[in-house]
């Protein structure tokens, strides 16, 4: 069973990645902040929340498929 606080965590994620698919990365990166207020532990929502920070600091191309492309290890 899920708890009403992990449920919570869900949709604040699914916020983020809608938002996330459309470029809008603030507001992506302020619900995946949200998800990571109720659990810290999230790991799909640390890995968003670190992608959208470098987004708004490198914004991606124009032409953005919603891909993100490692350049190290």
């Amino acid at each position: 069973m899920i708890t009403a606080e992990k449920q919570q965590v869900l949709r604040w994620f699914a916020e983020g990645r809608k938002a996330y698919k459309l470029a809008d990365f603030a507001t992506a990166r302020d619900h995946f902040a949200q998800a990571l207020t109720l659990d810290p532990e999230d790991g799909p929502s640390q890995v968003y929340h670190l992608r959208c920070q470098h987004y708004l600091e490198n914004p991606p191309p124009e032409d953005w498929d919603g891909v993100f492309t490692m350049k190290t290890k």
